[in-house]
């Protein structure tokens, strides 16, 4: 059998092109990606999509496309989940000892987050921890923040077969769940109204590595009971410090 110059599947092979060069650490816009294969914009931007849901892409706070956790070197910005919850264990400490509530961190796996490790409270009525449960990032406060550090676009990727169910979910549309996540990306956190289970309420923020990019969330879970709207502000400010520890001792593992 002869061989051909040209590639046999035109659009695989530019998404292998762009996945060359995020494995050789280059940090792509969607102009500079399209730039580079010479496609439309909207071309580069669905091809880039298509890395992020498959996990050869992240996106950092400019929406810059760098290597996910599928084509990441180690010596790059991909950690192990034992790193991850290694590096923020301390602040998840810190961040119980500020609040007194049940503390989680959680990682985004394509439309589900994951639950890696928490801290329970002790008092009689409190929220328990779910170490290794998967659920729908959208019903969740640190779900909610992790969707809302990737474009509408991608999130419409993420969701192209629909919002996967869940018993006690508020939001039941792409619309909806878009129109959150702006609000969420305007103040800097997510809520969850009882939407993961009934009787829970809280509050997250994502948690960013040195470089930008979300690797994870801190949650703090409350009874509904006891949760007043008057503590988000103290929950946030537990929150972004316990972050901006994790994201410090992050950079030390990657140094």
């Amino acid at each position: 059998m002869g061989t051909s110059s040209s590639p046999p599947l035109e659009s695989v092979d530019r998404a292998l092109r762009l996945v060359e060069l995020l494995r050789q650490g280059e940090t792509l816009t969607v102009k500079a990606a399209a730039e580079h294969l010479d496609v439309a914009p909207s071309t580069a931007h669905r091809l880039l999509g298509a890395l992020i849901y498959r996990g050869f892409a992240v996106q950092d706070r400019e929406r810059r496309y760098q290597a996910g956790p599928a084509i990441s070197d180690r010596q790059d910005t991909a950690l192990t989940t034992n790193e991850l919850r290694a590096a923020a264990r301390p602040a998840l400490d810190r961040l119980y000892a500020a609040v007194g509530e049940t503390v989680q961190l959680m990682v985004l796996q394509r439309w589900n987050i994951k639950f890696i490790d928490g801290v329970e409270c002790d008092a009689p009525l409190r929220v328990g921890v779910r170490i290794g449960d998967l659920m729908p990032a959208y019903c969740s406060a640190g779900g909610k923040v992790l969707l809302a550090e990737l474009s509408s676009s991608d999130v419409e990727m993420l969701h192209r077969g629909g919002l996967p169910p869940w018993p006690t979910a508020r939001i039941t549309t792409l619309a909806a769940l878009k129109t959150q996540l702006a609000t969420v990306r305007k103040r800097g956190y997510g809520l969850n109204n009882e939407e993961t289970e009934r009787g829970v309420s809280g509050v997250g923020v994502a948690v960013h590595d040195p470089g930008g990019a979300a690797v994870a969330a801190f949650t703090v879970a409350v009874p509904a009971v006891r949760f007043d709207r008057s503590n988000v502000t103290a929950y946030v400010t537990a929150l972004r410090d316990a972050a901006a520890l994790a994201t410090a001792r992050i950079g030390d593992l990657q140094g």
